[in-house]
């Protein structure tokens, strides 16, 4: 569903279809609170196609579709010879809908903010951990798991404390600059469904939350 709307969207109505790619810092609430204290952020990508509707020089209309990588680490270090290690890296493909506001700096250049909603869904992933106990390391790596869940119920089918929701929803909020040959841009993914596939309340707290920062390139086509 999500590729047959993008590829709908930057067929149809994009007036600026541009390719992006960078580098995510990714990382997964551990509090209520929705802080992400002991948890390390992990080094992920995204890349993709994104589309601007072209409505006005000052307020646009921005989506697309982009391969993007979340999750994050976690350590517990007891000594040089003791310690757990594990990485959690799923990917996603996902559809962002921003309002873009444009602030002209030049004929060819302007800065901007942007703000909306995103919908996504998991395609791939591994699970990474490394041991080392009494000074003997070992390493196992698997894949990740997602839950056959039909998004249109509100229950979670195929449920499992193995298996996170393969779907996911949140907003982004972010800004850059803009030149005629390059976009340079920042953006903040707030997740706000929990991953835990036997999770069904999102709004009880804001813990096991995906939070993003991405740092990404455009090149208009």
């Amino acid at each position: 569903m999500l590729c047959v709307l993008g590829a709908v969207t930057l067929s149809a109505t994009a007036q600026k279809v541009y390719v992006q790619g960078g580098a995510n810092l990714a990382n997964i609430t551990k509090d209520k609170a929705g802080n992400t204290d002991d948890n390390k952020a992990l080094y992920s990508f995204n890349a993709g196609i994104m589309s601007q509707f072209g409505i006005s020089k000052i307020v646009d209309i921005e989506t697309g579709l982009l391969f993007t990588g979340k999750g994050n680490k976690s350590e517990n270090i007891i000594n040089d010879n003791n310690y757990a290690k594990a990485k959690f890296n799923p990917y996603y493909i996902e559809l962002p809908v921003n309002l873009l506001v444009k602030f002209p700096i030049t004929t060819t250049s302007h800065l901007f903010v942007n703000a909306g909603p995103y919908a996504a869904v998991g395609v791939a992933g591994k699970n990474k951990v490394e041991t080392k106990v009494l000074g003997v390391v070992s390493n196992s790596e698997s894949k990740i798991q997602f839950n056959n869940d039909n998004p249109t119920t509100s229950q979670q089918e195929d449920a499992s404390y193995s298996k996170i929701k393969r779907f996911d929803y949140g907003l982004n909020f972010g800004g850059g600059i803009a030149f005629k040959s390059i976009i340079l841009k920042v953006n903040y993914g707030l997740g706000l469904a929990k991953i835990n596939s036997t999770e069904t309340n999102n709004s009880a707290d804001k813990q096991n939350k995906y939070r993003t920062l991405s740092l990404s390139v455009g090149i208009p086509l």
